[in-house]
C-alpha cells in the first residue's frame, strides 16, 4: 500500500491521546487523596484499576482485531474511554473513579493493539521502524504536556477570578468548585467523542496481519508458557512498567509529604519533566544502541536509574526535584531493550509472545498499589524502595539474556 501521510499523522495523534489519558494518574493522586479523604492504600487502587485492564485486554484485543478489523476495535475502544470519562465527570466519587479508570484503561489497551499493525500498513513497511520510534516520541511528548494542562486547569479554576477564556468559563460551570481537577475528565470525554466521530468518518484500510502480529492458538500459548525465557521476559516487562508507574504515580505525593511542595504546581511539573526526560532519553538510547550492545546499555541505564531514585528518596528537597526527573531519563531505553531482547530470544511465535509480554504491563497495576498499601504502615519513602527490587530484576536481564540475534551496531556491521 502507498504511504498515506494523513493516516500516519492520524495514528500519531492517537498515540498522543493514549499517553495524554494514561499518564495523568500520578499528578491527580494527591488531589484525589485530599478530596475523598483516602489512605495511601486506597489511592493505590487508582493505577491498579487502570493498568489491570492491560492484563485483561491485551490478548483478547488481538483476537478482536483479527476477527472484526482495526476500525471497529478503535471505535469500541474510544467508546469505552468515553463512558469512563463522562461517568466520573458527572458523578465524581471514589468508587466511580475506579470504574472510570478501568473503562479508560480497557479502551487504551485495545487501541495499543489495534494501531501498531495499522501504522505498519499506512506508513509502508520500509518506514515502520522509523514511524514506531517517532510514535514513541509523540507518546512521550503527551506525557509531558498532560500534567501541565492539569496544573493550568486546577490553578485557574481554583482562583475564582473572572476570565475571558470561554473554555474555563464552561468548565467552571460544569465542575464542582471544590473539585477543580475533575474538569480534566470533561476534557477527556470531549476528546474521546471527537475521536469517535473522526474514526467513524474516515476510511481505514483492512490490515492483513503479518505473521509476527497474529495471536496464536491455545496450543501455541501452552508451548510458550512452558519456556522459562517467556516467563523471565514477562517479569522483565512487569518490572519495567512497575518501576515507571511506581515513580510517576507517587512522585507528586512524595514531594508533598516529605518536602511540602504543592502537588498542583511543583509536583505536576516534576512529573511532567519526568516524562519529558524519558522522551529525550529515547533519542540518546537510539544512538547508543547503534554503537553498544543492548545488554550493556541496559546495565548502564539501570545502574544510573538506581542512583537517581536513591537521591530522590534520600536526598534534600532540591536534590529530589532533579533526581526524580533524571530517573525518567535513564528509564527511557529499558522498554525497547527488554522487548527486543525478548523477541530476539525466540525463533518463532512472536505475535503470541508479544501478547504475553504486553500482559506484563499489569506490573503498573500491582506495584503502585503495593507501594500505597505499605506506605500506610512504613511511610511512602520506604514503601517506594520496592522499586529497588524491580530495578534489580531489570539489571539482571543484562547479564542472563542470550538473544539469538544481537542488536546491529556499527562495529558488527564492519565485521560483517
Amino acid at each position: 500500500m502507498k504511504r498515506n501521510y494523513f493516516l500516519v499523522g492520524f495514528i500519531f495523534l492517537i498515540f498522543f491521546i493514549i499517553s495524554f489519558l494514561t499518564n495523568i494518574i500520578g499528578p491527580l493522586i494527591p488531589n484525589i487523596i485530599k478530596s475523598f479523604h483516602l489512605s495511601l492504600g486506597l489511592a493505590g487502587f487508582l493505577p491498579f484499576s487502570f493498568f489491570i485492564a492491560y492484563g485483561i485486554m491485551s490478548i483478547p484485543a488481538g483476537i478482536l482485531v483479527e476477527k472484526y478489523g482495526e476500525k471497529k476495535v478503535m471505535l469500541l475502544s474510544f467508546f469505552s474511554a468515553a463512558i469512563g470519562a463522562f461517568s466520573f465527570a458527572l458523578f465524581p466519587f471514589f468508587l466511580n473513579a475506579l470504574f472510570s479508570l478501568l473503562f479508560i484503561g480497557i479502551g487504551m489497551a485495545m487501541l495499543q493493539v489495534a494501531i501498531n499493525p495499522l501504522l505498519r500498513v499506512v506508513g509502508s513497511e520500509e518506514h515502520f521502524a522509523f514511524n514506531s520510534v517517532f510514535a514513541q516520541l509523540v507518546f512521550g511528548s503527551a506525557s509531558y504536556v498532560s500534567p501541565l494542562v492539569y496544573s493550568y486547569l486546577v490553578v485557574n479554576l481554583s482562583s475564582q477570578t473572572s476570565t475571558s477564556n470561554w473554555v474555563l468559563k464552561i468548565l467552571s460551570q460544569t465542575t464542582a468548585a471544590n473539585l477543580p481537577w475533575v474538569s480534566l475528565y470533561w476534557i477527556f470525554g470531549l476528546v474521546t467523542v471527537l475521536m469517535l466521530v473522526i474514526i467513524g468518518i474516515i476510511r481505514l484500510p483492512r490490515v492483513k496481519l503479518a505473521e509476527s502480529e497474529k495471536i496464536g492458538a491455545l496450543e501455541t500459548h501452552r508451548k510458550l508458557l512452558s519456556n522459562k525465557y517467556v516467563w523471565l521476559f514477562f517479569f522483565g516487562i512487569f518490572s519495567y512498567v512497575a518501576t515507571e508507574q511506581g515513580l510517576a504515580d507517587w512522585i507528586s505525593k512524595f514531594l508533598f509529604d516529605y518536602h511540602g511542595f504543592d502537588a498542583q504546581t511543583t509536583g505536576a511539573k516534576v512529573v511532567s519533566y519526568f516524562w519529558g526526560l524519558l522522551t529525550v532519553g529515547c533519542l540518546l538510547g537510539m544512538f547508543l544502541l547503534k554503537i553498544v550492545d543492548s545488554r550493556k546499555v541496559l546495565i548502564i541505564f539501570v545502574l544510573a536509574a538506581i542512583v537517581c531514585v536513591s537521591f530522590g528518596l534520600l536526598g534534600s528537597a532540591q536534590v529530589a526535584l532533579w533526581a526524580f526527573p533524571s530517573a525518567g531519563f535513564f528509564l527511557s531505553v529499558m522498554w525497547s531493550v527488554v522487548i527486543s531482547l525478548a523477541l530476539n530470544s525466540l525463533e518463532n511465535h512472536h505475535g503470541t509472545f508479544s501478547g504475553i509480554l504486553c500482559t506484563g504491563i499489569v506490573g503498573g497495576a500491582i506495584v503502585p498499589l503495593l507501594i500505597g498499601y505499605l506506605g500506610d504502615f512504613i511511610g511512602l519513602r520506604y514503601s517506594m524502595m520496592i522499586l529497588y527490587l524491580t530495578l534489580g530484576y531489570l539489571l539482571s536481564i543484562g547479564f542472563w539474556a542470550r538473544p539469538i540475534i544481537s542488536n546491529a551496531t556499527f562495529s558488527l556491521k564492519r565485521k560483517k
